[in-house]
């Protein structure tokens, strides 16, 4: 009697072994894949806060643009205010990167005080008489303004109120001291920035005013400028300085950096700045 023999089970473990690394391949092709398809991280959100002088408005805006572009994740956030309004604030504990002023004098106690490092002058200014678009043919010229009707100017702690006085001591001492009483008693109003003149002006509220060259040149669609003569004029200086306590120090030498290249000499030129000269 023979034993009686079972045919065994075929046997599969080769063939599941190749399924098991089959499919092990496509998953990792599809891990692939994803991790291509994947876009790369944002760059890191950052924000710049500059204060700067009013009459800095439209070209630091200009500036803003190819500085962002240039640097990833950067935004600008901007504080545009009479020079002395900055400062009151800065004194005051308000956070910031970097000031940008319209004079030196209310830098200067920042730095005594040591609330902003060495400021350094970026670019220069000066001040013009614009007259409304309605008085403009009785005010041909500067020495015309004791007969405006009405005279707008900055307040004296503001720089270009400050501006103001100087032409007007310099002018009295040509024409005399007369000329400075009369245009004096035209004076309707002192203004807290140089803008807030402009605008006064612009709207009729006012028919003189005497705001930077600047100011005058972006406005020309809606007052007359009228230039003030070298013998009486004087020269309006910007500087520009890092906040001691900068939350974003490295971006704030970027954005003085920029300001004063090439590039930020060419944007200030066109909007009517005189830049400083290259670093």
């Amino acid at each position: 009697m023979h034993p009686r023999t079972f045919p065994s089970a075929p046997c599969h473990a080769p063939r599941f072994a190749r399924c098991t690394l089959i499919l092990g391949a496509v998953c990792l092709s599809f891990v692939g894949l994803a991790c291509r398809d994947r876009a790369p991280p944002a760059p890191a959100q950052r924000e710049l806060v500059v204060f700067a002088a009013a009459s800095l408005r439209d070209v630091f805006g200009a500036l803003a643009r190819p500085f962002t572009q240039a640097h990833p994740g950067a935004h600008v956030t901007f504080n545009f205010a009479g020079t002395q309004e900055l400062r009151a604030q800065i004194e005051h504990g308000a956070a910031f990167d970097v000031l940008a002023a319209a004079d030196e004098r209310h830098v200067e106690a920042l730095v005594r005080a040591r609330l902003i490092r060495e400021p350094i002058v970026f670019a220069r200014n000066e001040p013009v008489l614009v007259v409304s678009l309605e008085a403009a043919s009785r005010l041909h010229r500067f020495e015309d303004l004791p007969f405006a009707g009405s005279l707008v100017v900055g307040a004296p702690e503001v720089p270009i109120g400050r501006y103001t006085r100087q032409v007007l001591d310099r002018a009295s001492s040509v024409l005399g001291p007369a000329f400075r009483a009369q245009v004096l008693d035209r004076i309707v109003s002192h203004e807290l920035n140089v803008r807030h003149v402009l605008n006064k002006v612009r709207l009729g509220e006012a028919e003189a005013g005497i705001v930077y060259r600047t100011d005058a040149r972006m406005a020309a669609a809606t007052v007359i400028e009228r230039p003030i003569p070298s013998a009486y004029s004087v020269g309006a200086v910007y500087p520009i300085a890092v906040a001691e306590e900068a939350a974003q120090r490295e971006l704030a030498r970027m954005w003085v950096a920029f300001v004063r290249s090439a590039p930020g000499r060419g944007i200030l030129r066109s909007a009517g700045f005189e830049p400083a000269e290259a670093p």
